[in-house]
């Protein structure tokens, strides 16, 4: 159907394919981070059985500034809202006309969002379905490229007065769907509601078909923008419940809204367990380094808390950097000394350590030494000054930094690491790995030889290969790596967690 058909039939009712109670809405706000900005004002639509039933539109008293660049795009300045109500004294009614309906705004991630955090700010529980009339746009006119209100305006010749106005804008939405309503069968377009409500929440650029390829199963995924970069890595047990989860409650976090704002196409790579996914996750993020991603990111040097004993025989303990492949004393791995000591004054407050003695705070060596300022809080048993006897406090010192105490690798030599799917026994991946270092993915035994080691059991790994997942390769480690040791120690440390992930582990020998 050409263009100039179009605008041919008319519609004097939306079409019943449309959801039987919606409300058309559009929120002007002060910026656009939720969690920070205010609405300043809304202007709503009540559609019931096609038919437009009552309309509402209120200013709002932000309580703040309003940004120069808001001002000049609504045309809203301070003056107009300085007796305009705030938004505790609109929102039981407001609530009213949204509940039970379903929310139509154009991107109704922005507008949902703002509401959410606005109701919330009141205490109210608010949760409804809702419509984006972008993604509508999408899936119904493909052919365009641009499904903005600006040209859709353009491109059906509306009229509008007050463009970036509440109800303005909300009534370009209600024009939008008249004319839809004209031009395509009430069936079309109740396919294409249904979809999108069962998908409402994906990214305004993500298409659902890249959701419906995700599988079920455990894996690295990766979030990529319009120009193929890389944003996000993330691992899960269930790629596609992980991946959904990033689109539910994103108005709360300002970062996940910037990061789905830009998300157009997501790739996987299956593994056969999440012991496997954190491998993968953390070599793929320190090898790629991904926009979005603050964890496992590679760091270049590690602090360690380090025990020695002063001339009373009291443990003293000090925040030492240390060499990044060293992982076999010490206690406790950090990536900065901020990030040791905020661990060590909280393990002080918990076992009434002293901080003389922690090395938080400067030793007086001063002839008759009063107890320390803890002391008079009786969070410090006067071990700076002679009061408790090394023993006790030397005792709590152990018992605080026990679960610290940095791993010795239980192990001779290296193991070799068998992970398995469970619902697919042909889906394995083997791992070498040697004191915490990550060495090598193995798919067979020659590898395994060329790697320098041997099982001590010759059944141990068959030669056959193992079906391995395309992508799923590991770089062999140059260093001890915090991340890994912490994904190694536990995994592989307990029998009981060997079982439950389905690993087998192999002691070998040097070749």
């Amino acid at each position: 159907m050409s263009q100039a058909n179009w605008l041919d039939k008319k519609a004097c009712a939306i079409s019943e394919g449309f959801p039987e109670k919606m409300v058309l809405l559009d929120c002007e706000t002060t910026g656009s981070i939720s969690t920070h900005c205010k609405i300043i004002e809304i202007g709503l639509l009540v559609i019931e059985n096609g038919v437009l039933i009552d309309q509402w539109q209120s200013l709002c008293n932000p309580e703040t500034t309003i940004p120069e660049k808001i001002q000049r795009l609504t045309g809203i300045n301070k003056s107009m809202l300085e007796n305009a109500p705030i938004f505790s004294q609109i929102a039981i009614t407001l609530r009213e006309y949204l509940k039970d309906r379903v929310l139509v705004a154009h991107n109704i991630r922005f507008d949902y969002g703002f509401l959410k955090n606005e109701f919330a700010r009141e205490k109210i529980k608010f949760h409804e379905k809702t419509l984006c009339s972008v993604k509508f746009s999408r899936l119904l006119y493909p052919q365009f490229k641009s499904h903005s209100l600006t040209s859709i305006i353009k491109r059906f010749k509306f009229e509008i007065k007050n463009r970036h106005r509440a109800m303005d804008d909300a009534f370009v939405i209600y024009k939008f769907f008249l004319k839809s309503s004209e031009l395509f069968e009430s069936e079309e377009i109740a396919a294409i509601c249904n979809t999108l409500q069962r998908t409402s929440s994906l990214p305004p650029l993500l298409a659902p078909k890249e959701i419906e390829k995700l599988p079920n199963g455990p894996g690295v995924y990766h979030f990529y923008g319009q120009l193929g970069e890389l944003l996000y890595i993330g691992k899960s047990v269930h790629i596609r419940n992980r991946v959904m989860s990033h689109f539910t409650q994103d108005y709360q976090n300002p970062k996940g809204m910037r990061l789905n704002a830009k998300i157009s196409s997501i790739d996987y790579t299956a593994t056969p367990s999440d012991f496997g996914a954190q491998l993968l996750e953390n070599e793929r993020i320190k090898m790629l380094n991904p926009l979005y991603n603050r964890r496992l990111r590679k760091i270049k040097s590690l602090f360690s808390i380090r025990k020695s004993e002063n001339h009373r025989g009291f443990t003293t303990l000090k925040i030492e950097r240390i060499e990044a492949n060293y992982a076999d004393s010490g206690s406790g791995l950090f990536r900065s000394p901020r990030q040791a000591k905020k661990k060590l004054e909280e393990l002080a407050d918990i076992h009434h350590l002293c901080h003389q003695l922690c090395g938080l705070e400067a030793t007086n060596n001063k002839p008759n030494n009063k107890k320390c300022f803890r002391s008079q809080l009786k969070r410090c048993h006067g071990a700076c000054v002679g009061d408790e006897c090394p023993k006790s406090y030397n005792q709590r010192v152990a018992l605080a930094l026990a679960d610290y105490d940095i791993k010795v690798w239980p192990w001779k030599s290296a193991v070799l690491v068998r992970e398995c799917d469970p619902s697919d026994q042909e889906h394995v991946s083997f791992h070498l790995i040697d004191k915490w270092c990550y060495l090598s993915k193995i798919t067979d035994l020659q590898d395994l030889f060329e790697a320098g080691f041997q099982p001590k059991k010759t059944k141990a790994l068959r030669a056959k290969r193992a079906k391995i997942s395309s992508g799923g390769e590991y770089r062999r480690a140059e260093a001890f790596d915090l991340d890994t040791y912490f994904i190694l120690s536990r995994f592989i440390c307990d029998e009981n967690k060997l079982s439950i992930h389905n690993l087998k582990l192999f002691p070998l020998t040097p070749i």
